[in-house]
């Protein structure tokens, strides 16, 4: 009998059905570059994952599970919606930095959130404890060579931007780092929800009511108040399709984010998803051709970063931890469990694959249907008053990107169901 995938390769599979989607949900962004808000466009992509992180989960799921996850979890309430506020501010700063310096050059240095996450999760959550000098050396390299090839972005930033824009890009990079920070930080309470057992699918539905208030409050506060903002919205009608259809894309993409996290650890997850960044140079330069104006120097530059930083993740990925290592994993798992009295032995089997909670077979409601065939017509219908925008697109490029996106998304989402169930 043939033996079923392991949980490092599946995590290692997610991670990079991650990275497509990811790398896809931030196309529709670009229209930041036709004259809308940055805030409009972070507000407008949000409402999009707020409409998908409750219809996913609940198709897959149900609600009567997931309100059980969540009263088991109570605690952890509380970090998914601090982990929403830090993604709508990151989220909101890519949108900057994309207007700035452009998806291709942005992706990557927003993606030295790498560096973050592995602190984060060698400091808190005993991840690399225990990992010998190979594992380490994979992980520490490959975190040296994300740094250089950030640097190498950047120089290629300054180095490629016309005269007289040198200010604008120079405030892209940092919205990009700032970015990469914010989302570094945010993989605690991934990490922290996930060694207490609860489900990626129960986690983002509460995640999003975090990433929604603060970047409605953000548009608000910064787009001229309540009432200019929703005049805005009407404007932008047109255009709110791609962006709601952008939101939808980095739901897949970050539900593979969790998966990867939950079973490789942040510290190897994140970089894994990070391969997002060879997904949006794609976007970038092949569909959106934001290279036609540098020069070959400056491209050269731009893939030879991009390069050495996907090597760096791959360096990382391939770091799988030893048993000794996953001892300090268990160990940061009881801590949780004794700090917050939960059953050991449940969230053990949840690191495991495994799903005590779906064995006990929670009803499916009725309402479940309703909301997701709502969810279906207000996507139908905002498809139906939309508009194509002045952007230039190779739709060739385009078509193969979508193609291989999905092949990636249906092959993952089949092994991970079959092997825990999303569990």
């Amino acid at each position: 009998m043939k033996k079923s995938i392991s949980l490092h390769q599946l995590g290692v599979l997610s991670g990079l059905a991650a990275g497509a989607w990811l790398g896809m949900a931030e196309a529709p962004t670009k229209l930041v570059t036709v004259g809308f808000s940055p805030f409009l466009v972070s507000l407008g992509m949000v409402a999009g994952v707020f409409v998908a992180r409750w219809t996913v989960p609940m198709a897959l799921k149900g609600t009567s599970y997931i309100w059980a996850d969540l009263r088991e979890k109570p605690h952890l309430i509380a970090w998914a919606i601090l982990a929403g506020m830090l993604w709508a501010v990151a989220n909101t700063l890519t949108v900057f930095a994309i207007r700035n310096v452009g998806l291709s050059i942005a992706f990557p240095l927003w993606n030295t959130n790498s560096l973050v996450g592995l602190f984060w999760g060698w400091l808190l959550f005993r991840e690399l404890r225990g990992a010998g000098a190979s594992q380490r050396a994979k992980v520490l390299g490959g975190a040296a060579a994300i740094v250089v090839g950030a640097c190498i972005l950047a120089l290629a930033t300054a180095h490629g931007s016309p005269s007289g824009t040198s200010g604008a890009a120079s405030l892209g990079i940092a919205a990009a780092l700032g970015a990469g920070v914010l989302w570094g930080t945010m993989y605690i309470p991934y990490r922290k929800a996930y060694i207490s057992g609860m489900n990626p699918l129960s986690f983002v539905t509460i995640f999003t009511f975090g990433e929604l208030g603060t970047v409605f409050a953000l548009a608000v506060t910064f787009d001229g108040g309540f009432n200019n903002v929703m005049a805005l919205l009407v404007k932008a009608r047109p255009a709110l399709f791609w962006l709601f259809l952008g939101g939808f894309c980095w739901v897949l993409g970050d539900l593979f984010q969790q998966y990867a996290a939950k079973y490789v650890g942040i510290g190897r997850g994140i970089p894994l998803s990070n391969t997002n960044q060879l997904w949006g140079l794609a976007w970038g330069a092949l569909v959106f051709g934001e290279f036609a104006g540098h020069d070959t120097g400056t491209q050269l530059l731009v893939v030879a970063g991009s390069l050495i930083m996907i090597a760096g993740a791959v360096a990382i990925s391939m770091a799988e931890a030893p048993e000794l290592e996953q001892q300090s994993w268990r160990a940061a798992m009881m801590r949780e469990c004794d700090r917050y009295q939960l059953d050991a032995s449940r969230v053990a089997q949840t690191l495991e694959g495994k799903d005590p909670l779906a064995e006990e077979r929670p009803a499916r409601r009725w309402w479940e249907f309703v909301i997701v065939a709502v969810a279906i017509a207000f996507f139908l219908w905002l498809a139906a008053v939309s508009q194509s925008q002045p952007i230039a697109m190779n739709i060739p490029w385009m078509a193969v990107l979508i193609v291989a996106s999905l092949a990636l998304l249906i092959g993952c989402g089949i092994v991970l169901g079959k092997r825990t169930g999303f569990s």
